[in-house]
């Protein structure tokens, strides 16, 4: 059970793949719906829905007890996309990508979801003088206000990452992103902060919670973990326990973000998803309590008043591990 005032956990549906040869988007929620804590799920669109219409994952998500929170946008059922989905060169294909948004969102709307994730991975560039960067910039702020205008109830969440599959993303990091938020001007846009994201951009994920908070809204958070070179989707505070505790901190402070998503890869290393899952619970649940009975600690925030390290990594560290 999620604890009040705490966010619900939901995990990534692709995770559960390997459960089963030649399963498919219905049998993965079936297995997420065994994971005791998970309460919600988002969907890729279109993907997951290629097979099946919405009423029978709508039936399946019921069955396992899970909520809709979202669906998140892949573009990749038109080959020309690869050139990019906003920033494409042929107007025909920025529309396509555009109509695909809002079918995108149209479905998660008659399925009582809330939130629809943008993860532009193919808009971007691979060599110099291969785009018109303003140009290309004007497409994506253009696409995503037509985006945000067609059902203003909707939350849009921009998820940035650096790089993959392009070598050069055209929204790498909160800079930027949080520059489009301003520009689009829609009061229902906001950002998607990914921590292995974060980390493989070179910021601090406080930091960047933190800059979110006071120039837009954290629709969406994704926990995970990495070691900075690349999208690792490693299991939650593997690797940066206290960099996730001071997200966790601004993340409660902000109150913006009710659904925590585990965006981990245990396909990757050939983990049981169910078990992986269960260990994001876990260790979420431990961290959270941690972040929580460091929120309003006066030592600590003395100690960081004076940006004094050396006392508030010992702070956080009896919290973490003990006295």
């Amino acid at each position: 059970m999620t604890r009040p005032n705490r966010p619900r956990y939901a995990a990534r549906l692709n995770a559960f793949k390997q459960l089963s040869p030649g399963s498919d988007v219905l049998d993965w929620i079936a297995a997420a719906g065994q994971v005791e804590g998970l309460g919600a799920a988002d969907l890729n669109y279109p993907d997951h829905f290629s097979k099946h219409g919405e009423d029978s994952v709508a039936s399946v998500l019921s069955k396992a007890e899970l909520d809709l929170n979202g669906v998140a946008m892949r573009y990749y059922s038109e080959p020309a996309f690869k050139l990019g989905a906003f920033t494409n060169p042929d107007p025909a294909v920025r529309q396509t990508a555009i109509d695909i948004t809002k079918r995108g969102l149209d479905a998660c709307a008659r399925m009582g979801g809330r939130v629809v994730t943008l993860w532009m991975g193919q808009d971007g560039f691979d060599y110099a003088f291969q785009m018109d960067y303003a140009e290309a910039w004007d497409h994506t702020v253009h696409a995503i206000q037509e985006v945000c205008a067609h059902n203003p109830a909707l939350d849009i969440a921009i998820e940035y990452k650096p790089n993959e599959p392009r070598a050069f993303a055209l929204m790498p990091d909160i800079g930027t992103t949080l520059l489009a938020c301003r520009e689009v001007n829609a009061a229902n846009l906001g950002v998607t902060l990914d921590f292995a994201h974060v980390l493989y951009a070179d910021e601090m994920p406080a930091c960047s919670a933190a800059l979110i908070a006071r120039h837009s809204r954290m629709i969406g958070l994704h926990l995970n973990d990495g070691y900075g070179k690349r999208d690792d989707g490693l299991m939650v505070g593997s690797v940066h326990a206290i960099q996730t505790v001071e997200l966790l901190i601004a993340t409660l402070r902000a109150n913006q973000t009710d659904v925590i998503y585990f965006d981990t890869f245990p396909d990757m290393g050939g983990l049981n998803p169910i078990e992986e899952a269960r260990t994001n619970i876990i260790m979420t649940d431990r961290l959270l309590d941690v972040a929580e009975s460091l929120s309003d600690d006066p030592e600590l925030a003395g100690a960081i008043s004076r940006q004094d390290a050396a006392i508030s990594q010992r702070i956080v560290a009896r919290k973490l591990y003990g006295s």
